[in-house]
C-alpha cells in the first residue's frame, strides 16, 4: 500500500537509535552460507526487503523466482544459479529491475561456461540460467567501473567452481564492497590474493561459523546529517562498529569536515556538533567508493547553504532510482538548482529557482532518497515525502526512529 507523510520536525532531539543490521554483510554471508558444506547461524540478521528477497530466493522450489526491486540479490543470485546443475530458474525483478544493466555479469559468467539466457530485453533481466559445471582456474576480465555486486558475485562462487583469477580493467567503483566480500570470504576460510588489478582465488571450501553482523554505517549517515541540521541535539548510535568492513564507515570523516564529532562510549557512538556545521565553505568530495552516501550528503549540504562538488557518481544512473536526476528534479522543488555535470558529478554554487509553495518529494521508488529528504523538514516544515514506505527496502524502522528522535508523522492522502 503506498503511504504518503507529512513530517514536523523537533528544534532539537535527544534520542539512542538501534541502528539496522548490515544489508550488504547480510546478503553476503548469505551466499556464503548457501555455497557452505555445512549451516551456520546468522545472529542480527538484516531484516528488510532486499535481505528477505535474498534469503526466500535461496529457499524457493519454483522455477520462477521474483526478487523485486533487490539489485544485490539479482546479482548476487545470477551467479549461484549458474553453479546449481540441478536447477534451472527464471531470475526476474521488477520493472525498475528490468530495466538496470547486468549484461558485464552474465557475459563473465558466459566465459565460464554458464549457461544464461535474456528472458527479456537484451543485457537485461528477466534471466533463463540452467545452472552447469563452470570451468576451474579461470582467468576473465571485468570492467571496474560497472558495479562492485558483479565482482563480489563471480567471487563468492569462485572456490566453489574450483578458483579463479579476475582481471579488473579501468577505475575501479566501490571498492570497499569488494574488500568487504574478500575479507567475509577470509572470515569463512578463503585466502585470496590482490596484486595490482588481479584478484586470485583458489579452490576451496567455506568453513562454517556463527556470525554476528554489525549495524549499517550507511543507515548511520541519516543520523550524522540529522545531527549537522539540528545542531543541539544529542545523538547516541548503537550497533556499529568502529573497526568496520563497510565503506560508509567514511561517514564520520565525511561529517568532520561539518563539525559533526563522533565518540565512542562502549559500544555507543555519540554526536555532537560544532559550530563549524553552520560555515558555507565549499564541500569537495570523491564518492567513489561509497555512492550511497550521495543523496544524504547532497540533501544535508544544500540544507546547510554550502556549495559543493561531488564527484565519483556515475553508478547513481543504475540504482533503484536515476539518482543524479531524481536528486535534481527533488531539490528543484525546494529551490535548489544542483547541475549534473556529465554521468560523474554534482555541484552546486548557491543557484536557486522559485520555490514550490507546498512541495512534495516523490521518492522515484528509492528508499535512499526517501530517507535524504526526510531530512527537508528541519527547513520545511510539513514537507511530504510520498511512497514513504520504500525505506522498507534497507531500513524499515526509519520512519519509527524518526518519531523516537521526536519529529511528528500523519499520514496523507
Amino acid at each position: 500500500m503506498r503511504m504518503n507523510y507529512r513530517l514536523t520536525a523537533p528544534q532539537r532531539s535527544n534520542c539512542t537509535i538501534a541502528l539496522p543490521a548490515s544489508k550488504s554483510i547480510s546478503n553476503r554471508l548469505l551466499l556464503i552460507r548457501a555455497l557452505c558444506a555445512k549451516p551456520f547461524r546468522i545472529f542480527n540478521f538484516a531484516q528488510c526487503d532486499d535481505t528477505a528477497a535474498m534469503q526466500q530466493a535461496l529457499m524457493a522450489q519454483s522455477d520462477t523466482i521474483d526478487v523485486g526491486a533487490a539489485g544485490t540479490a539479482m546479482r548476487f543470485l545470477t551467479a549461484y544459479f549458474a553453479t546449481r546443475q540441478d536447477r534451472t530458474v527464471t531470475l526476474c525483478g521488477d520493472d525498475r529491475m528490468n530495466h538496470r544493466p547486468i549484461a558485464p555479469l552474465v557475459d563473465a559468467l558466459r566465459q565460464l561456461g554458464a549457461s544464461i539466457e535474456y528472458a527479456g530485453e537484451e543485457d537485461f533481466p528477466p534471466l533463463r540460467i540452467t545452472g552447469s559445471q563452470l570451468a576451474a582456474e579461470s582467468h576473465i576480465s571485468m570492467p571496474g567501473n560497472v558495479s562492485s555486486q558483479f565482482i563480489s558475485a563471480l567471487l563468492m562462487i569462485a572456490p566453489h567452481i574450483g578458483g579463479l583469477t579476475i582481471e579488473i580493467t579501468g577505475e575501479i567503483t566501490s571498492r570497499p564492497y569488494i574488500d568487504m566480500t574478500l575479507q567475509l570470504m577470509q572470515e569463512f576460510g578463503i585466502q585470496s590474493s590482490w596484486q595490482d588489478n588481479l584478484i586470485h582465488v583458489p579452490a576451496g571450501e567455506y568453513l562454517p561459523h556463527d556470525y554476528a553482523v554489525e549495524a549499517d554505517w550507511s543507515a548511520a549517515a541519516f543520523w550524522f546529517a540529522l545531527q549537522a541540521l539540528l545542531p543541539q541535539s544529542s545523538i547516541a548510535l548503537d550497533g556499529l562498529r568502529q573497526e568496520s568492513l563497510q565503506g560508509d564507515v567514511r561517514t564520520a570523516e565525511i561529517f568532520a569536515s561539518m563539525g559533526i564529532t563522533a565518540n565512542w562510549h562502549g559500544e555507543e557512538l555519540h554526536l555532537d556538533c560544532s559550530r563549524a556545521s553552520q560555515c558555507c565553505c565549499s564541500t569537495f568530495a570523491d564518492l567513489n567508493g561509497t555512492p550511497d552516501l550521495a543523496p544524504v550528503l547532497i540533501v544535508t549540504l544544500c540544507l546547510l547553504g554550502r556549495p559543493f562538488r561531488i564527484t565519483g557518481l556515475h553508478t547513481l544512473r543504475i540504482k533503484e532510482s536515476d539518482r543524479l536526476e531524481a536528486l535534481r528534479t527533488e531539490l528543484r522543488k525546494l529551490g535548489y538548482d544542483i547541475q549534473i555535470e556529465g554521468n560523474d558529478a554534482l555541484q552546486w554554487h548557491f543557484e536557486t529557482v522559485e520555490p514550490q509553495s507546498e512541495p512534495r518529494i516523490d521518492t522515484h521508488s528509492d528508499h535512499r532518497m526517501a530517507m535524504a529528504f526526510a531530512l527537508t523538514v528541519t527547513k520545511f516544515p510539513g514537507i511530504v515525502i510520498n511512497d514513504a514506505q520504500v525505506v522498507n527496502k534497507s531500513y524499515p524502522l526509519f520512519w519509527h526512529h524518526l518519531e523516537q528522535a521526536g519529529f511528528s508523522i500523519s499520514q496523507q492522502s
